[in-house]
């Protein structure tokens, strides 16, 4: 049934979206998890087919469409086919990456990234998690000193996601060490420039098939002209993008959890104990009540919260809100629905083996769920 929150374009679209996924990343999916990235070639056929750079305007090749509707939809069928870590790198491009673009580009700029980020020929990263930092991004160390029309980068960051196929990397960095928050600036750095490197594609529980990187910037040489928007605001653009991001993440929990939840009505309808279905059971039957209700609920949260972003009244805690439950619900739903599985579920052969390792993270990347309580406990007067 088609939820109020879409019509019947969304739904369109989401049959393409689903026939992209199924022909072009759920054969390479065991691939590309042993191979420990995406093959680039992922980005350009998305881009083909426009689903990257949706809110991008016309012109640059996007979709002219500010909606983050088709967003969702995206992220929901990557989930429904168990591809979250195939998937992740397209969503960090289009639902968190790209904002920065849309928003503190100037027309310069514009003209010079957007086609590429479209097209899927540019695929983009943001860095500012630093070694040891966390989610203190006021502490970080990686500095920018102008020289002339250049900033001299120096510095460090790690578990950037993307961190190997990336082309441009937003980077935060300290254009005034001497400050904290008021000090931060956001530089483009561009795959090739001397003196920026990459580390090792970094070894994960979950999310195998997602590159993840270290990178190192020693005496990079970066064009003032790759500055988004005014030096020392970079921590104030964070901020503000912060909604969407934690949005997105939201919202593939709900999406995995449900993604789980159908896979274990499946599962225990076909799968027999002592005569009888494992789904006739009065404690498979409890479960999946409980399962199925914190689903709807969540997902009636999040469909609430993308109305809100449409309209741009998405706050801050609001989404915190959102990114704390629904990836804890996540974890929840995905460690029941493999108890369900049994031993079945411990094998990668059931799709919900591979859900459970990829569900890790979530309570962890864009703000920890410690994090998140304290972002509303603090709205709240705390």
């Amino acid at each position: 049934m088609t939820r109020p929150l879409f019509d019947e374009t969304h739904e369109l679209f989401r049959a393409t979206v689903a026939g992209f996924f199924e022909k072009e990343a759920l054969p390479h999916a065991a691939e590309w998890n042993k191979a420990g990235i995406v093959d680039r070639s992922l980005f350009a056929k998305a881009g083909d087919l426009g689903l990257l750079g949706m809110a991008a305007p016309e012109a640059y090749g996007g979709g002219g469409i500010d909606d983050f509707r088709y967003n969702l939809v995206i992220i929901e069928e990557i989930q429904r086919l168990g591809l979250a870590a195939c998937g992740l790198g397209i969503t960090l491009h289009n639902d968190i990456v790209l904002p920065y673009f849309l928003t503190y580009c100037n027309e310069e700029q514009r003209d010079r990234w957007l086609p590429g980020i479209c097209s899927g020929e540019l695929i983009t990263a943001i860095a500012m998690t630093e070694p040891g930092i966390g989610s203190d991004l006021a502490s970080m160390g990686t500095t920018a000193i102008r020289d002339g029309d250049d900033y001299i980068v120096n510095g460090s960051k790690t578990f950037i996601t993307n961190g190997i196929n990336a082309d441009l990397v937003v980077v935060a960095v300290k254009t005034d060490p001497a400050q904290k928050h008021r000090g931060m600036s956001l530089l483009v750095l561009e795959r090739g420039m001397p003196g920026f490197e990459r580390g090792r594609n970094l070894e994960k529980v979950g999310l195998h098939a997602q590159d993840t990187a270290e990178l190192f910037f020693n005496d990079v040489r970066v064009p003032v002209a790759n500055r988004l928007g005014e030096e020392g605001q970079g921590f104030v653009y964070l901020v503000s993008n912060l909604p969407q991001e934690r949005l997105s993440i939201a919202a593939a929990g709900v999406a995995a959890a449900r993604a789980a939840l159908d896979w274990t009505i499946e599962y225990v309808n076909e799968r027999k104990a002592f005569d009888q279905t494992i789904a006739s059971f009065q404690n498979t039957r409890f479960a999946l009540a409980e399962m199925a209700t914190e689903v709807e609920i969540g997902q009636t949260f999040v469909d609430r919260c993308v109305a809100e972003l449409n309209a741009d009244a998405l706050t801050a805690e609001n989404a915190a809100m959102a990114k704390w439950w629904c990836t804890e619900l996540q974890k929840r739903t995905v460690d029941r629905g493999l108890q369900l599985h049994g031993g079945y579920g411990y094998m990668l052969e059931y799709p919900i083996g591979q859900a459970y390792i990829d569900a890790r993270i979530t309570t962890i990347y864009g703000g920890t769920t410690e994090i998140m309580k304290e972002i509303i406990g603090r709205k709240l007067g705390g």
